[in-house]
């Protein structure tokens, strides 16, 4: 969010100080403010104004780099070094020639800098699909070639971040890579972060952070748009004309992804506070994490972070305001669904005049499930609606593509990774299309970036369309489906493995939604995983907190 972007407000401008700079980390318990609140930044009596604002601004140099995992602590599997290469992006020339004109938070630091008519000089950007826990050395590996690329002589830096990757050695990794990142370019030059909604904020994390930006929707269709608000900012800081300082806190719940769409419910309203904090001259952005319950770690669940152009208390009050709203109205956090062969009748039961959403979001691709359950499949399969699944089964497109265009198909689909996930499916068919996978999003989320679904192969069925993907593929765009000729308009049933974001694909299909509870690595039934670091007590595992 931010009070430029949607509110117009002007901000006061302070005047510089040459007193020594000293970076504080105060807790409340320490300071007789709000309990619980930590605060962070630097107040008038400490700042210290930038070289880029003691030259006026002039030829100003934003450097940029990122690290970007969803890591699902449940899921099967290990993420390792190769998982990235897909998008693994070094050097100016190659980060404009993959990002330039996209609407991703890649391409919103270009266009911010030119708004600001910065030079920009990047580093090193790296991201996977979410998926298991990223092994130790990949961690180390990653971390290693990223501050090593942070470009040297530049006024500010901005970090691209998701908030909730985790590793086997390091359980708050954004929160040591900005420690590290401190380490080496030391405590005055300017950082901005942007975070993923789902960011399992840490008090590490704001703490080496100048500016923290976290999108504001979900599904997510303004990564773009909060790259440029904190690209904005880090200007501003840089001509030493804002001094943001933070106050973080920890509502003490944990909200499953299902119950944090921002178009509709409580999270809406939860949003539209923090929008109206916004109004306030003094508040520079309102961060709302509803964050990713699926990574084991100390501060996952909901968090606030507000940073105000150096009022510190007020920031502090602000926060308290939202955690205490979020803490009153938990319940309406709540999600309820129905097993597999159920929510198959209750969808048809619709009689829904166009297709039924069937939403599997214990296989959420997006939340690192490994997009092969099988559960939602073998009930599918003797339904008389004509019905539509993506899967990821590696193995099964191999046949597929032996068998070729119009060739018979038997396998046993999906179920390969775990047996959590359900076992494989006995599937025969016919072989309708082969396509090689690569697609550009087409659609509001990350409109111009590329997707790699792999070999990919649609076979009919019965009255099932299965395609078939050697990567596993989340429905964020309709270029998934549209790519291989299918509309899904021709569908009355579509499976998901989604929690929400299936909307930006196939929202403006649906005709109805059921909620499909099943086993998986993304339930939204949370009790029903084992936490072993997850500070507690926290909502809804426990009854008090």
């Amino acid at each position: 969010m931010g009070s430029d972007d949607r509110h117009g407000v002007p901000h006061t401008r302070r005047e510089e100080t040459g007193v020594e700079e000293n970076r504080r980390f105060l807790m409340a318990g320490e300071t007789g403010n709000i309990p619980g609140s930590y605060y962070y930044g630097e107040t008038d009596d400490y700042a210290k104004p930038t070289e880029a604002g003691k030259k006026g601004g002039c030829h100003v140099k934003i450097g940029v780099i990122g690290m970007f995992h969803e890591t699902n602590s449940f899921a099967p599997g290990r993420t390792e070094r190769h998982h990235f290469l897909n998008e693994w992006v070094a050097g100016t020339q190659s980060y404009r020639e993959r990002y330039e004109n996209t609407r991703t938070s890649m391409g919103g630091v270009i266009d911010g800098a030119k708004e600001l008519q910065a030079e920009l000089i990047a580093g090193a950007y790296v991201a996977a699909t979410p998926s298991g826990m990223v092994t130790a050395e990949c961690f180390e590996e990653l971390a290693g070639e990223v501050l090593r690329s942070i470009p040297e002589g530049v006024d500010g830096l901005i970090v691209i971040l998701h908030g909730a990757m985790v590793s086997e050695a390091c359980r708050d990794v954004e929160g040591e890579l900005l420690r590290r990142v401190r380490d080496r370019v030391g405590r005055e030059l300017p950082i901005a972060i942007t975070l993923d909604l789902h960011a399992n904020i840490s008090p590490q994390m704001v703490e080496h952070a100048d500016i923290l930006i976290g999108y504001d929707t979900y599904p997510h269709v303004d990564a773009y748009e909060r790259a440029v608000e904190a690209t904005r900012l880090l200007g501003r800081m840089i001509r030493s004309e804002i001094r943001p300082v933070h106050a973080y806190k920890h509502s003490r719940l944990l909200v499953a992804p299902q119950a944090m769409v921002t178009h509709e419910g409580f999270m809406k309203e939860l949003m539209e506070a923090a929008f109206e904090l916004e109004k306030d001259r003094r508040v520079l952005n309102v961060t709302v994490a509803g964050g990713f319950p699926y990574s084991d770690v100390e501060d996952a669940g909901l968090t606030f972070v507000v940073t105000t152009d150096n009022d510190p208390a007020w920031a502090g009050q602000c926060a308290e305001k939202l955690c205490r709203l979020a803490q009153e109205r938990r319940e309406e956090f709540a999600v309820e669904g129905y097993p597999a062969e159920e929510s198959i009748r209750q969808a048809i039961r619709l009689e829904a005049k166009g297709p039924v959403i069937l939403i599997e979001g214990s296989d959420n691709v997006g939340g690192g499930a490994p997009g092969d359950a099988t559960h939602l499949l073998r009930h599918l399969l003797d339904t008389p609606a004509k019905s539509l699944m993506v899967i990821c089964d590696a193995e099964a497109v191999g046949l597929a593509l032996r068998a070729g265009v119009g060739g018979s198909f038997e396998a046993a689909v999906g179920g390969k990774s775990d047996s959590f996930h359900g076992d494989p499916v006995p599937v025969r068919g016919k072989v309708r299309l082969l396509f090689d996978g690569k697609y550009r999003h087409i659609g509001s989320y990350m409109t111009g970036q590329w997707a790699d679904m792999g070999r990919t192969a649609v076979i009919e069925t019965r009255n099932v369309t299965l395609v078939l993907t050697e990567q596993r593929v989340a429905p964020w765009d309709p270029g998934h489906v549209a790519s291989i000729g299918l509309n899904p308009a021709d569908f009355d049933l579509i499976a998901v493995k989604s929690a929400v974001a299936w909307q930006t694909a196939f929202g403006s299909y649906a005709a109805g939604t059921v909620q499909v509870d099943t086993p998986g690595c993304c339930g939204f039934n949370l009790r029903h995983f084992t936490y072993q670091y997850l500070q507690r007590p926290i909502y809804p595992l426990d009854s008090e907190i």
